[in-house]
């Protein structure tokens, strides 16, 4: 009889090591499910990216001598709160349309006055008036199909041009782009980070699942050695035993895996949710981890026979543990300051993978460091306490510190990746904000002194065909200096009158500061002798006129301090800006008319506001946010599975040690509380642990992006309390094992 028959006849009359089994089939398909997932998540952005890359967000031109086919413009518009990606186009002289290659998805290319949008935007256009949506793009004359789309209901313009019509800015390029996308930086990272934290904690979930039948397990293959079993002998037996469940975990993982893929389709990332067929995975990738992860379980479970290696019949469960020594206490330290050195030298060095390296030993030293904890706070108890629940919990967490702690592992874990992401999203949360100068309400589109002219005159007149009262203006920008060359530093002005700065900006103008006369209104009272006008940055200076009021006015939003209002009576003579913003006050009733006034002359230019302008902050803070709440709770579930499971195989390891208590009169539930308290104060003190050293790695990790501060919240403390919560709820198994045990004759063992 080889040995994959032994472990099928085992598995076949053995109940509990049957159910053993299943716990660890599961738990493999469980890790092998999530990181397929997980590992999938880089090629999917990369995949919606791909069929978006005609798009131009990851387009920029860097000129070209080839043909010039093609007028090009990418830009962002709004309605109603939603972006609107707009693309505009115009045949250069003497193209015709069938010289142009269309990308996939793009049925026609649009002509002038005629516009292809996505599905989406056909039913906005059809739902809402013209002059608040439909007269910004043309006649419709197509429709995007779903491989031009980057998710299925994502706002998408084509829109036709004459030459003459583009903005000034458009590219002139031989065809749409093409070329390769690249995946979602942050996303990739998330993964990375997802692939860590959750791996381990499914680990966990299966050695908790196989522990179940440890006592009987070694007993068995113990007295297999007695009879004669060689050393390879046994070890081929329980990798057999342990790939046959593996194994089916790991292909039932894998056939489960569209199913997540299905469910993870419906979670926005980015403004939108995903087509199924993005989560594609290379084979060679996928073979790749549906094999590892079954090996590393076989390799672990190899790896725990060498006390049944060594030792004969019965030797097993008498001999003397040796106490932990100190030094585990220095696994973390030292996981800690190489993952500070990776963050300190990513950028220049080590890149992301030694700082995901870091994390990784930082989780990994936490299976060294808590036993030790555990067997610390076990000595506590017998120390301190006299209480018959204690002394019994306290020799536990003394005798077997690693299995005890078995029990709080998973839930160590949860808590460093919750502490780790509570970190981070306030610290998101507060650097939101920023934006122009201009009020939340105000439009404003980016011009030259060119088309600053007709781009007001077009508007304010369909601003009075629409029946509207407000008006556009132009408002220039220059600069006050001092110094020159690499020396030169200064000021940006606003060229604007001061009535109209009170009414657009946010810097809190009055009408009591535009009495006196033209001004130049700063922060601080400038010393104008000292400074000189410039249309650039780097472009030659004229001095201010003489005798040119300045006024003090602090500004009301710290953003603008650095910012000046200069009326345009107070500019030098001669002196006209380069650069203008074609501003237009709205209100909420006709905000979406304003934009579709200014819309139209300005060629496919972005219209902006504040608001839209915190658009894309808010819509990642939202995925940060979707995607913590969904990774805490699957690492949450995770981490109270396996503390139950280890409670379970706690109580069946030591099933004659606890019916030999209840025969000579222990009562149920002073066991009951001794297991609750093994579980639940070794996990308080190592989740608290756990709880710091997340904030530790969410200061490094955020010190990659911002060398600014940190913001704490008093939210940090939810994955502590939380992880206690947990382990006393996966420690409530105890009462109903303990009974079982109860109700069998302890013959059985």
């Amino acid at each position: 009889m080889n040995s994959l028959q032994i472990a099928l006849r085992v598995l076949k009359v053995d109940r509990r090591t049957r159910t053993s089994a299943i716990l660890t089939a599961i738990g493999v398909a469980v890790a092998t499910g999530l990181v397929l997932l997980l590992a999938t998540l880089p090629f999917a952005t990369q995949n919606r990216e791909q069929r978006a890359l005609w798009q131009g967000e990851q387009f920029y031109s860097r000129g070209s001598d080839g043909p010039v086919n093609l007028l090009y413009n990418a830009s962002r518009d709004y309605f109603d709160g939603k972006q609107i990606v707009r693309v505009d186009v115009a045949l250069a002289p003497g193209v015709t349309p069938g010289s142009i290659q269309l990308p996939p998805g793009v049925p026609q290319l649009p002509g002038p006055g005629e516009t292809v949008v996505s599905p989406a935007l056909g039913r906005l256009l059809q739902a809402n008036p013209a002059a608040q949506l439909g007269d910004r793009f043309g006649k419709p004359v197509g429709a995007l199909g779903e491989a031009g789309l980057r998710f299925p209901e994502q706002l998408v313009a084509l829109t036709g041009h004459t030459p003459d019509a583009m903005p000034q800015n458009a590219d002139r390029i031989a065809g749409f782009p093409s070329g390769k996308a690249s995946p979602d930086a942050l996303l990739m990272l998330l993964s990375w980070v997802g692939i860590i934290v959750l791996l381990v904690p499914s680990l966990v979930l299966v050695a908790s699942s196989a522990r179940l039948t440890a006592a009987r397990r070694e007993r068995r293959l113990a007295a297999i050695r007695l009879a004669g079993a060689t050393p390879g002998q046994v070890t081929n037996m329980v990798a057999a035993e342990t790939t046959l469940s593996a194994g089916i975990g790991a292909l039932l993982g894998l056939f489960l895996s569209p199913a997540l893929h299905g469910l993870a389709s419906f979670v926005p990332w980015a403004g939108g949710t995903w087509l199924a067929s993005d989560f594609a995975l290379p084979v060679g990738l996928t073979v790749f981890i549906v094999v590892a992860i079954p090996v590393l379980v076989v390799l672990a479970g190899v790896l725990g026979l060498r006390r049944v290696l060594k030792n004969p019949l019965f030797a097993t469960g008498g001999h003397t543990k040796k106490p932990l020594r100190w030094w585990r206490l220095l696994a973390l330290p030292a996981a800690g300051l190489f993952f500070l050195v990776a963050v300190a030298t990513a950028k220049d060095y080590g890149g992301i993978g030694f700082v995901m390296a870091g994390l990784f030993l930082l989780v990994g030293s936490a299976a060294i460091v808590g036993p030790w904890v555990t067997s610390a706070v076990g000595g506590t108890f017998v120390r301190i306490w006299r209480r018959p629940s204690a002394l019994l919990a306290g020799r536990r967490l003394r005798d077997d510190p690693k299995g005890a702690y078995r029990a709080s592992a998973g839930i160590v874990l949860a808590v460093f990746a919750g502490s780790m992401a509570l970190t981070l999203l306030p610290t998101f949360e507060s650097m939101a904000g920023g934006g122009r100068s201009y009020v939340d309400s105000v439009l404003y589109v980016d011009t030259d002194d060119q088309h600053a002219g007709p781009i007001v005159e077009q508007a304010n007149a369909s601003l009075q065909k629409y029946g509207q009262q407000e008006k556009a203006v132009a408002v220039g920008e220059v600069y006050l200096v001092k110094g020159t060359g690499d020396n030169r530093y200064g000021h940006r002005a606003l060229v604007m009158t001061c009535a109209d700065a009170v009414k657009l900006t946010r810097y809190g103008l009055t009408p009591e500061n535009c009495t006196g006369g033209p001004a130049v209104i700063g922060g601080s009272a400038i010393d104008l002798a000292q400074y000189r006008f410039a249309t650039a940055w780097d472009g030659p200076a004229v001095a201010a006129k003489s005798g040119t009021r300045v006024e003090a006015v602090q500004p009301r939003d710290p953003d603008l301090s650095d910012t000046l209002i200069v009326d345009p009576a107070a500019l030098p003579d001669g002196l006209a800006p380069k650069d203008y913003t074609v501003v237009a006050p709205t209100t909420d009733a006709n905000r979406e008319i304003v934009r579709t006034a200014l819309a139209g002359p300005a060629g496919g230019a972005e219209i902006g506001s504040r608001d839209q302008y915190l658009y894309n902050q808010q819509t990642e803070l939202g995925d940060l946010r979707r995607v913590t709440v969904i990774g805490l709770i699957a690492a949450g579930v995770l981490a109270g599975c396996s503390a139950a499971v280890a409670t379970a195989g706690s109580v069946m390891d030591r099933r004659r040690t606890f019916g030999a208590l209840m025969a000579a009169g222990t009562p149920v539930r002073v066991l009951s509380r001794a297991l609750r308290m093994e579980a639940a104060l070794p996990a308080l003190v190592a989740t608290i642990g756990a709880g710091i050293v997340g904030v530790g790695v969410g200061v490094g990790l955020y010190s990659m992006v911002d060398p600014r501060g940190i913001v704490l919240s008093p939210w940090l403390l939810a994955p502590v309390v939380l992880g206690v919560g947990v382990a006393l709820l996966g420690a409530s198994v105890c009462t109903p094992a303990l009974k079982r045990v109860q109700a069998e004759p302890l013959a059985d063992e």
